[in-house]
C-alpha cells in the first residue's frame, strides 16, 4: 500500500446518456435512456433524471418503458462516444504517462510523480495534493467536453475505484492513507468491486450486509460459500488489500461473441447453426487480435433467463474455428438442456476463448479434418457467387462485403446487449446502424485511448440504402439543417432539428424517402462539437 493517495480512478458520469444530452439540447435535464430500443432491448446507460424512476443499466427496456414512459429512448452512437473518450483519455495522458483504461469512460491514473517530498510528509498533506490534482483534472474534462467526471483517489486501485462511485455524479472522494479500512467498513457489500446482486444475497444469508460484517467471516467461510478463487479474493478485498500497479499494458484476458435472438430458437439444428455462425465470428476476432486460447466456453440463456455456461480446456492454445466448433458442439446439447429444462426456447447463445496466448499450437488433427472436408466438396457443389475473379471472397463470401457486418454484429453486443439477431441476408439490425462510424477496432491503440467498441464498417451506407431511421440517429436536411431522429414508421420520419451548439429545435415530420434527408456520421458531429468547445476555451 502506498503512503499517499496517488492512484486516481476517473469515471465519466452516465457517459452515453450525458453525451446524448450534450448533443440534443431539448433533452437536457430530462430522462434519457440509451440502449436497445426493441422488444428485447437492454438499457446500456440511463441519465440521472431517468434513474429517479428506477431505471438502471442492464434493465430490460420493456421494464424501463413501464417505469419511465416519458423518457427519451435512444440507440447508442458509439462514434460520438469514442470521440469524447479520445479527448478525455488524452487529458489523462497529459497528466500522467501511466494510464490504464478500463473502458471508453473510465481509467486508472498513477500520479505519484506529481507529489513532492513535502506532499507525502503526512497523510493529510498527501490527501490535499491528491484532491488538488484530481480537481484540476475534473475541471479540464468539463471545459474540454462539457461532461462531468467522478474521481476517487486512494493508495490502491481497489479503494480508488470504490471511492469514485461514492458521491456520483460529479464527485471527488479522497481516502486518506491509513484510513482505508475505516472508510470501507460502513459500506454495503454491493459497493465492493465484483459483488453483484446474487453474491450479495448469498452473503446476506450468512450475516454479511456491510464490509465490516464481511470482515468478521473467515477465509474458510467465504471459500465454502463462494468457492476457492472468489472467496479468497473477497477476503482480501474486504480488507482493502490491493498492491497492483497501474498498468497501461493491461493484458486482454478473453475474446467472446454472443447474440440474443428476436425469437426463441426451438429447433436443435437452428441452435447448432447459430453456434457455428458465432464460432466463425470468434475465429475472425481472434485472428485480428493475433491471439489464441486454451479454454473454450459457451453460454446458453433460456426463455426464462436461466443461463448456463460450460467450458473445456484444450492441450494447447488455438484460434482454429474447427477446433473451437468441435468443442462448442460437444458442450452445446447439455447446456441447452439445462437452460431450457423449465421452459423451452433459447434466447441467447455465446462462445468465447480465454487463457489467451500470442501463438497457436498447430493442431494436426484439426488440420487433417479441415483438409478432408475440403476434399469432399465437388466444384459443382460450390455457389459461383462465393468466388470473385481474383480468387478472393466475393459479395457472398465470409471475407466479402456481406460479412463486413460481422464488425457491426459486435457493436450490437456492446450497445444493445439484448437486441435482436438477424438473418444473414439482413446483416445490419437497428443496433448495428446505431454505430455509423468509419473507425474500426484496432485503428487506435488501446494503450492511448482505451478499449474501443467494435467497428461498424458499412453501417452508414447500408442505412442510407435501406432508408432506415432510428431514434437518436444524426441526420441532416438540405433545407432544415442538422437534427436527430425522434421516431419513424409508416414511411414517415420525425426529426427534431437542433445541434449540440444550438438551442432546443423545432420538430418536423418528413417522408422517409425524402432525398434531402440523410444520415450523418455521429463521430463527425461529435468532433465538430468538440472543436467548437475548444475554440470557445482558447484564449482570444
Amino acid at each position: 500500500m502506498r503512503s499517499a493517495p496517488s492512484i486516481l480512478h476517473v469515471d465519466l458520469d452516465a457517459f452515453y446518456a450525458s453525451v446524448e444530452q450534450l448533443h440534443k439540447p431539448s433533452l437536457r435535464g430530462k430522462p434519457v435512456i440509451v440502449g436497445g430500443v426493441g422488444v428485447r432491448g437492454v438499457v446500456s446507460t440511463a441519465s440521472y433524471e431517468a434513474r429517479v424512476f428506477g431505471v438502471h443499466s442492464a434493465l430490460a427496456t420493456g421494464i424501463a418503458r413501464r417505469r419511465a414512459p416519458n423518457a427519451a429512448y435512444l440507440i447508442p452512437r458509439f462514434g460520438a462516444y469514442q470521440a469524447y473518450s479520445e479527448v478525455v483519455m488524452g487529458l489523462m495522458h497529459d497528466l500522467s504517462p501511466l494510464v490504464e483504461p478500463l473502458s471508453l469512460d473510465e481509467a486508472f491514473l498513477d500520479i505519484a510523480h506529481l507529489f513532492e517530498p513535502e506532499d507525502v510528509a503526512t497523510p493529510e498533506a498527501g490527501s490535499r495534493r491528491a484532491r488538488e490534482i484530481a480537481g484540476e483534472l475534473r475541471d479540464r474534462i468539463k471545459a474540454a467536453t462539457g461532461l462531468t467526471a467522478s474521481v476517487g483517489a486512494a493508495s490502491s486501485k481497489l479503494v480508488a475505484k470504490i471511492a469514485s462511485d461514492a458521491e456520483k455524479p460529479d464527485g471527488l472522494v479522497v481516502v486518506r492513507p491509513g484510513a482505508e479500512q475505516e472508510w470501507l467498513d460502513p459500506l454495503p457489500v454491493r459497493a465492493l468491486w465484483g459483488v453483484g446482486p446474487a453474491t450479495a444475497e448469498r452473503l446476506r444469508k450468512i450475516g454479511a450486509t456491510t464490509v465490516a460484517e464481511l470482515r468478521t467471516l473467515s477465509r474458510q467461510e467465504l471459500v465454502a460459500v463462494l468457492g476457492a478463487s472468489y472467496g479468497a479474493s473477497l477476503y482480501a478485498i474486504a480488507r482493502g488489500m490491493d498492491d497492483r500497479d497501474v498498468s497501461p499494458d493491461r493484458e486482454l484476458k478473453s475474446v467472446s461473441v454472443e447474440d440474443t435472438f428476436a425469437e426463441d430458437l426451438l429447433d436443435p439444428a437452428t441452435v447448432a447453426a447459430e453456434m457455428d455462425r458465432l464460432v466463425n465470428r470468434l475465429g475472425s476476432r481472434l485472428r485480428k487480435a493475433g491471439r489464441s486460447g486454451r479454454t473454450i466456453s459457451i453460454k446458453v440463456r433460456g426463455h426464462d433467463f436461466t443461463t448456463v455456461s460450460r467450458s473445456e480446456t484444450a492441450v494447447g492454445p488455438t484460434d482454429d474455428p474447427v477446433v473451437i466448433r468441435a468443442a462448442a458442439h460437444r458442450m452445446l446439447p447439455g447446456a441447452v438442456a439445462a437452460a431450457t429444462q423449465a421452459v423451452p426456447g433459447v434466447r441467447l447463445l455465446g462462445v468465447g476463448v480465454s487463457s489467451l496466448a500470442e501463438w497457436a499450437q498447430l493442431d494436426l488433427f484439426a488440420e487433417a479434418e479441415a483438409e478432408a472436408e475440403a476434399e469432399m466438396l465437388d466444384e459443382d457443389d460450390l455457389d459461383p457467387r462465393l468466388w470473385s475473379d481474383d480468387g478472393e471472397g466475393g459479395e457472398g463470401s465470409e471475407e466479402g462485403e456481406a460479412h463486413n457486418a460481422g464488425d457491426a454484429d459486435d457493436a450490437h453486443n456492446a450497445g444493445d446487449a439484448d437486441g435482436a439477431a438477424v438473418a444473414e441476408e439482413l446483416p445490419l439490425d437497428p443496433a448495428h446502424i446505431a454505430t455509423p462510424v468509419h473507425t474500426v477496432e484496432g485503428e487506435r491503440s488501446p494503450r492511448q485511448f482505451g478499449p474501443l467498441p467494435p467497428g461498424t464498417r458499412g453501417a452508414v451506407e447500408s442505412a442510407r440504402a435501406d432508408r432506415r431511421f432510428l431514434p437518436g440517429q444524426d441526420v441532416e436536411h438540405d433545407e432544415h439543417g442538422p437534427g436527430w431522429v425522434q421516431g419513424s414508421g409508416l414511411g414517415r420520419v420525425t426529426v427534431r432539428f437542433e445541434s449540440p451548439w444550438s438551442g432546443p429545435g423545432r420538430i418536423k415530420t418528413l417522408r422517409a424517402e425524402d432525398e434531402a434527408l440523410r444520415l450523418v456520421d455521429s463521430a463527425v458531429v461529435a468532433r465538430d462539437a468538440l472543436e467548437r468547445a475548444a475554440a470557445r476555451e482558447a484564449p482570444s
